[in-house]
């Protein structure tokens, strides 16, 4: 007989793994790496945030080996969070690529022992130029830790690697802080989703965050729309003749006064016997769910979300309606 590996095992004993042992005391590790740096944050921290706040250049990310791959991915991650950064590779920095450093930048460098000979060799530069300097290190003592302006304590207690050699804790914390950073400018800037999509416009995360209502709404003849005082039979011809499951009502200058909703007809057949002699205006929802086609399609997803409803009246600044939204268009492109 088979036993299927999805069915938990009765016995405790039979889950034991090595692999997964290990495994645990690795997150546990690194875990417990990331939860000390709330205790260590100080004025060092917002003397960085202030420098690259006030910085007119870009924010200059650098590292060697695994911190220069955490370096990158800071750097990449201020740049879509509204602070301009890249990264440089301080081997190359002192071959020439320093050049690509100017007096109004900032420099944000990464070292855990902070001795890294190829960023230490670039102090004496950074120095002469006037460049501000933020150092990440595991150690508040060494050569980086001293010379900079701001000093972000990334150290740990321990690697989560067994011979206490193999960065992985003191990566995993660096990463950390760097997006702790990277979160608390972007607060500071008063950074919008708006402002995110503009430095993310492929894939379906820019469509998400990019597209406005006016991209996506029924307008012209497939706005349903019936006037004021009309029968309930014509709301209901408009409502099933364009598929939306709503009907705007408007005045005689065409300014919404109400919709008239699949909801509203279940509520009608509940409430009333003889349709005939009832007009769309004794029955329809007042003055009804509507949206400007200038906000984003995000904002009308929420909208129908708050409300439990599926369709949307667009209006412009006068009250007309302009366009009609459907939760179907929203899930047609990607919104959602």
């Amino acid at each position: 007989m088979t036993t299927d590996p999805t069915t938990p095992s009765p016995n405790p004993a039979a889950d034991a793994s090595p692999l997964r042992d290990s495994a645990r005391r690795t997150l546990e590790i690194e875990q417990q790496a990331v939860a000390a740096l709330g205790s260590r944050l100080d004025s060092h921290f917002d003397r960085a945030c202030e420098l690259m706040l006030a910085c007119q250049g870009r924010v200059v990310v650098t590292g060697m080996g695994k911190s220069g791959h955490i370096a990158g991915k800071i750097a990449a991650t201020l740049a879509s969070t509204g602070t301009p950064a890249f990264f440089v590779h301080p081997g190359e920095a002192s071959h020439g690529d320093l050049g690509m450093i100017t007096p109004g930048d900032v420099v944000l460098a990464l070292s855990n022992s902070g001795e890294t000979a190829e960023v230490t060799a670039i102090l004496p530069l950074l120095k002469r130029m006037g460049t501000p300097l933020i150092s990440m290190t595991g150690h508040p003592d060494s050569t980086l830790a001293r010379h900079a302006d701001a000093h972000l304590d990334a150290g740990v207690a321990r690697e989560a690697c067994p011979l206490d050699l193999a960065p992985t804790a003191s990566t995993t914390a660096a990463l950390a802080l760097g997006d702790a950073v990277a979160v608390a400018l972007l607060e500071a800037r008063g950074f919008t989703a708006e402002d995110f999509a503009r430095s993310h416009p492929g894939g379906s995360l820019g469509k998400r965050l990019l597209l406005r209502v006016c991209d996506l709404m029924h307008q012209g003849e497939r706005l349903p729309s019936v006037p004021l005082g009309s029968p309930l039979r014509d709301a209901l011809l408009e409502v099933t003749r364009q598929g939306l499951g709503f009907t705007c009502v408007v005045d005689e200058q065409n300014r919404l006064i109400g919709v008239y909703t699949d909801g509203d007809l279940r509520r009608t057949l509940d409430q009333h016997h003889d349709f005939r002699r009832l007009t769309v205006d004794d029955v329809m929802t007042r003055p009804g769910k509507r949206i400007s086609p200038d906000v984003l399609a995000a904002e009308a997803v929420r909208v129908m979300e708050d409300n439990r409803i599926t369709a949307l009246a667009v209006v412009d600044d006068e009250g007309h309606p302009v366009g009609a939204l459907h939760m179907h268009d929203l899930l047609r492109s990607g919104v959602i």
